[in-house]
């Protein structure tokens, strides 16, 4: 194999990559000063991901709503009925794994025993056993964690927000699905999916710590189950998002003490170009600092009048790896008057941009964002799951201080006007059953 070796200059980090015969991605960021090391497997499959063509087949596959991560459950149960998380705290590691929007990911964090830990994970995430019976089990399982999350108000919050903002995205349906839709599940689906989307050519393994990186590798090798498997493309279909939102407000009642509440901002540009990609996240990181940091005059002055508590921030996601891009950015927190907030937040915006964002508070915030990178690479776990999520993305995270340098105080002022727009905002509440 291969080996590409890339040093960040910025970091002081090295990361070598190759690509297995099996088509499998491999990548390890090797730091010798580490005891504790962490891996995750993962694959480009997640909960938007309802609609697609086998490949070698010509007709459109439609699953059940919540079946990556079914599958995600599923992944675990051993055909001798064995446990595999017993098996990583034989060896003093900690696993588990977490379906998202675009992705299905193993992983575990271990100080000994790496390479008997790194064996396990790629064997189990290689060998799936469903049967009829362990099958229909889930099914109650699952369907309780899926009441509870109809019970979750903030989880409940951030799906309205989704509904209010996107029309058809399959962004809108719950990662777990319902119990209607669950009941629907059978082996032959799951299966169906796993050979589909568990494809080695798409997966990736990132290795992070202090590992010795032929080993590790002849780890790898020996444990990867050479099968046939298509390196053609997955055809994703995905139904066409409208522009505009769904609808401005909404609201629902649940058990809370105080009313929950996000103000949801809709991107309908989203570029297909990594690196504009990279550079538009920067930017909202900054935007998030100066206007709704902790520090900002927004966040004093709602503080100061009650409006808010310290459960208050922003954060901009995206996703645009394949043909269903989405991207929003969403402020929340709590309040016993989400609408004056809302009102308070639309107008300190249109004030920043009226007026322009000042140098020194710009400079600083942007000092602020990359601080928060550099400390990033003190924490081997968020690295890894960092690193999956920008790689998802189309994104190399080495690539972050490139691109970090060519954002400017021009470039963030225009990200400020195109972003934030009165005809693409949302605003969704959580509010107490007596109110």
């Amino acid at each position: 194999m291969n080996i590409i070796e890339r040093t960040d200059k910025a970091t002081n980090e090295t990361l070598f990559y190759t690509k297995h015969p099996s088509g499998l991605d491999i990548y390890i960021q090797k730091k010798s000063e580490y005891k504790k090391c962490h891996a995750i497997f993962a694959t480009k499959y997640g909960s938007i991901d309802s609609s697609f063509v086998v490949p070698g087949e010509d007709v459109t596959t439609t699953v059940p709503d919540g079946i990556a991560h079914y599958l995600e459950h599923k992944m675990f149960e051993e055909p001798d009925d064995s446990n595999v998380f017993d098996k990583f705290a034989q060896h003093g590691a900690s696993a588990n794994a977490f379906t998202s929007f675009d992705k299905t990911a193993y992983y575990f964090t271990c100080t000994s025993d790496f390479y008997q830990n790194l064996a396990t994970l790629l064997g189990f995430v290689q060998r799936p056993y469903f049967t009829d019976e362990n099958v229909q089990k889930e099914q109650g399982i699952i369907g309780q964690e899926i009441r509870m999350y109809d019970d979750s108000p903030n989880w409940r919050l951030f799906f309205n927000t989704l509904n209010a903002l996107y029309n058809k995205h399959t962004i809108k349906k719950d990662i777990a699905g319902t119990v209607e839709s669950i009941a629907q599940i059978d082996k032959d689906v799951l299966y169906k999916c796993y050979n589909t989307f568990y494809n080695l050519n798409n997966m990736v393994l990132f290795v992070i710590g202090g590992v010795d990186v032929d080993k590790t590798l002849e780890c790898i090798n020996a444990n990867i189950v050479q099968k046939p498997s298509s390196s053609e493309p997955i055809k994703r279909v995905y139904p066409v998002e409208d522009k505009k939102i769904n609808q401005k407000y909404i609201q629902q009642n649940l058990s809370v003490s105080i009313p929950l509440f996000m103000i949801g901002f809709k991107d309908t540009e989203v570029s297909a170009n990594p690196q504009e990609l990279l550079k538009k996240s920067i930017e909202c990181e900054i935007i998030s600092k100066i206007l709704f940091g902790k520090s900002s005059e927004l966040y004093r002055n709602l503080y100061d009048n009650g409006l808010i508590n310290d459960n208050f921030g922003a954060e901009y996601s995206f996703s645009a790896l394949y043909e269903n891009s989405f991207a929003h950015y969403i402020i929340e927190g709590e309040s016993s008057n989400p609408q004056k907030v809302f009102d308070e937040v639309i107008s300190y915006i249109k004030t920043m941009q009226n007026n322009g964002i000042p140098v020194e508070i710009f400079e600083r915030a942007k000092k602020v964002v990359w601080s928060e990178y550099i400390t990033l690479f003190n924490n081997i776990e968020n690295v890894s799951h960092a690193f999956i999520d920008f790689l998802f993305k189309g994104i190399n995270l080495f690539e972050y201080s490139e691109v970090y340098n060519t954002v400017t105080i021009d470039s963030t002022t225009n990200r400020l006007h195109k972003l934030f727009k009165d005809d693409n905002v949302v605003l969704s509440v959580v509010k107490p059953n007596d109110q």
